[in-house]
């Protein structure tokens, strides 16, 4: 039997009090966190444009959309929030990889303002679910891939955040809405007739990257609605004969991982947050540059050579090697290892600023971007057994080679809330309007205390 109808079952079973204390804490680090990202990026490129075409359709006003204020139906609504959650790639990471939390959260929230009278402890529930199973997805294609990346996208050319988003928002939304398994079934094969999502916009530093989980959760809450009216969906859609595994990965796929321990053990817990606003691949290079700043303080203007080490040189975010040295737009940038590193080495961070449209035309960036050169070895880069190496060459001839050591130890360590707390500071600074100390103060213990709130919406008219 395909293993949708175990997920589908699982989605709908699995009360607050079966969830382990851990996952209800980490759930609510990342449900702050998402909402943090959303509002820094409420502001950027991409974001206003959707949300002047949403509000020129108009329609019931059922959800709110995060730091406009406007209500709209509820797939507008959430589209824009998951766009703007997506725009900065400052969203968490979990398996695959994926961007579970930016998919999830917003389809729950937008649910729970559609539906009325959903607390916390049942909005918790439905985000744990949803970004398990996001997870569970991601371990599957992981686990059975055989063939070489795509382009050096680690989703073999596909956006996995989005493709995968399709299912997990149709899945949670049906949970909301009060769906029984047959209904989540339908929700999800109607998902799947519309699930797409790919690297092409990467490779070319298109705005559709940060769009991708807004489609993925517009489709999985209207495929929830349309389930609801009866509208019937393939049942069979993830590994039926053109089910999505089949189909879309080849059968490169694990199916073990989709339901090993189901409702007991919980994905969620490799899902981490993101301490740089840019793409994962490049944070090891982030970590050893700061590093290596905070030791040396280098000078910008005496660095004549920045080597980034690397064993693959046809790597998405080296290649090609014109477009991440000198960024055409902030995509680019954010997508870019070369351009990540010289912003540390000239600039002493990797913040929100390192990656703006100011940035990328920035004289004190772009200098040292030019003088990045990659140096193939083997052995180094994401996943390796160096996961990063970096060599400055200074005016006087001297030569600072470092390399950040393999990661040891047992298991993925989170940062505490705290934490958290301050990367939403951080990014609520940066949001379409502003939010006064005392609203972002309200905001993080609503999420603090989520558990004990009464009604979502609460929650939503703080974010408004």
């Amino acid at each position: 039997m395909d293993s949708v109808f175990s997920l589908a079952e699982n989605l709908l079973r699995v009360r607050f009090g079966d969830l382990p204390g851990e996952v209800v804490e980490h759930t609510k680090k990342h449900v702050l966190d998402i909402l943090g990202v959303a509002l820094g990026g409420s502001s950027q490129a991409g974001v206003r444009e959707l949300y002047e075409l949403l509000t020129e359709w108009g329609g019931r006003e059922e959800a709110t959309v995060i730091a406009y204020g406007a209500r709209l139906p509820t797939p507008h609504a959430a589209q824009i929030n998951a766009t703007m959650a997506h725009a900065l790639d400052y969203d968490d990471t979990g398996d695959g990889p994926t961007h579970p939390s930016v998919v999830i959260v917003p389809t729950a929230l937008a649910l729970s303002e559609r539906q009325g009278g959903i607390d916390g402890r049942e909005f918790i529930t439905a985000v744990a679910l949803g970004v398990d199973m996001m997870g569970r997805l991601g371990r599957a294609f992981r686990a059975g891939l055989k063939t070489p990346t795509v382009a050096g996208h680690p989703g073999a050319g596909w956006h996995l955040t989005t493709l995968y988003g399709y299912f997990a928002s149709a899945g949670v939304a049906g949970r909301l809405l009060g769906l029984d398994q047959e209904g989540v079934l339908n929700a999800m094969g109607i998902a799947y007739h519309q699930a797409g999502g790919n690297g092409q916009c990467v490779t070319e530093g298109a705005l559709t990257k940060r769009l991708g989980p807004g489609f993925a959760v517009r489709g999985g809450i209207s495929a929830a609605l349309l389930a609801q009216k009866g509208v019937s969906g393939a049942k069979q859609s993830l590994e039926g004969e053109v089910g999505l595994f089949p189909l879309y990965h080849r059968g490169e796929y694990d199916p073990g991982p989709l339901t090993e321990g189901l409702g007991k053990v919980f994905t969620n817990m490799n899902v981490t947050m993101k301490p740089y606003p840019c793409c994962r691949g490049t944070h090891d290079y982030v970590a050893l540059a700061l590093s290596m700043q905070a030791k040396y303080r280098f000078v910008p203007e005496t660095i004549t050579e920045i080597a980034v080490y690397h064993e693959d040189t046809g790597y998405f975010l080296l290649h090609p090697p014109e477009k991440r040295a000198q960024p055409e737009n902030p995509v680019d940038a954010q997508f870019s290892i070369p351009w990540a590193v010289a912003a540390v080495f000239a600039r002493g961070r990797a913040g929100i600023g390192e990656f703006s449209h100011e940035a990328i035309r920035s004289r004190d960036i772009t200098a040292l971007s030019r003088r990045v050169r990659v140096v193939v070895e083997k052995g180094v880069g994401e996943g390796r057994q160096i996961p990063a190496k970096i060599g400055i060459r200074l005016r006087d001839g001297s030569l600072y080679l470092e390399e950040l050591p393999p990661q040891r130890g047992t298991g993925i360590q989170h940062p505490p809330f705290s934490e958290y707390e301050r990367k939403f500071r951080d990014c609520a600074a940066h949001a379409i309007r502003a939010f006064s100390p005392q609203q972002v103060d309200e905001i993080i213990a609503a999420v603090k205390e989520l558990e004990r709130l009464d009604d979502m919406r609460r929650l939503m008219r703080l974010l408004g």
